[in-house]
């Protein structure tokens, strides 16, 4: 009798031991996506905005560090004395300004217009306006950039940038300022739009 329950006992748990080693026929179903194809770092489980910008700080979302900034630079853009007239030749800078407003459309531009110490000054002011006009209608006509982005400034001779009176310092006051406003993911683009070598004596 003893040495029946014994080989009772040794069935059930030779039994008990071959159903756990049995191997799993099921898949274990996934339940969270944890691919990342914009490569920022973030899987898609966990990602808020899509499509970041290579390269741009994100935060945990995957999404761009947002910053304010306010950038200033000077179109080569020279006038003639007592002229607006925009010749075509300047195009291509206002071209890349275009694209740049383009790729960033939370952007906005103020064209500030101004004059050399010559002459009166409401003339002067007329002048400046007209000037910063004419870039602004550019964009527009041209580029196609919204007009509610641009703004046209003209400040005489009010802000030169050489308070000299000799010819050269009346060519260089003759100029346009480009201040881009806006928003921008902290490290998606660096300000390069104006092929402008910062050495170079205008």
């Amino acid at each position: 009798m003893k040495l029946w329950m014994i080989l009772l006992s040794l069935v059930v748990v030779t039994g008990c031991s071959m159903r756990d080693m049995q191997p799993m026929t099921g898949k274990t179903a996934q339940l969270h996506n944890l691919n990342d194809p914009d490569g920022d770092g973030v899987v898609l489980a966990r990602e808020r905005c899509t499509g970041t910008i290579a390269k741009a700080e994100i935060d945990n979302y995957g999404c761009g560090t947002v910053k304010k900034y306010q950038e200033r630079r000077e179109l080569k853009i020279q006038f003639a004395n007592d002229s607006a007239y925009l010749a075509p030749k300047y195009y291509g800078q206002i071209e890349t300004l275009a694209d740049f407003l383009t790729q960033y459309p939370d952007t906005k531009v103020v064209i500030e217009g101004h004059c050399s110490k010559v002459g009166d000054y409401q003339h002067n002011l007329e002048l400046s306006q007209n000037r910063a006009e004419a870039v602004v209608n550019v964009l527009v006509k041209q580029f196609s950039i919204n007009p509610s982005r641009l703004t046209a400034k003209g400040y005489s001779y009010d802000r030169p940038v050489d308070d000299s009176h000799d010819s050269y310092a009346h060519s260089r006051n003759r100029r346009v300022m480009a201040e881009v406003t806006g928003e921008k993911s902290a490290a998606d683009y660096k300000w390069d739009i104006y092929t402008v070598d910062k050495q170079e004596k205008y």
